[in-house]
């Protein structure tokens, strides 16, 4: 086996997972579609505003305490800082039986840029 790149990592999860786009993630909103928005960046990132009703799970603790959090049959989108945390965290998911999981392409950064609300 060969090593492979951190990016190559990330690329090789964005092939394997279903991807929103921030714009899609509003349209959820606004159809009032049923969805945990679960929060992979660390608590200082959290802290300067995340998307509303998000839920807070750093990357790094995802796979020990994702099941208390949330049911596998939820529709759950995951989300960083720029979708590369959030695309490794929804294959770890859906690797975990996971149903719907989706990670937000572009992450905050991507939501900001569409004046998507923040909350803080």
């Amino acid at each position: 086996m060969h090593p492979k790149s951190g990016e190559g990592l990330i690329d090789e999860a964005k092939k394997q997972i279903q991807e929103v786009t921030p714009e899609q993630v509003r349209e959820m909103q606004a159809r009032k579609e049923k969805a945990v928005y679960l929060d992979v960046r660390e608590p200082a990132e959290w802290n300067l505003g995340r998307l509303p009703g998000a839920v807070l799970l750093p990357r790094g603790n995802l796979e020990t305490k994702v099941e208390g959090l949330v049911d596998r049959k939820e529709r759950v989108v995951v989300y960083c800082a720029r979708g590369n945390r959030s695309a490794l965290a929804a294959l770890t998911m859906k690797q975990m039986g996971y149903e719907n999981v989706a990670s937000m392409s572009g992450g905050i950064q991507g939501w900001a840029a569409i004046d998507g609300e923040i909350e803080e």
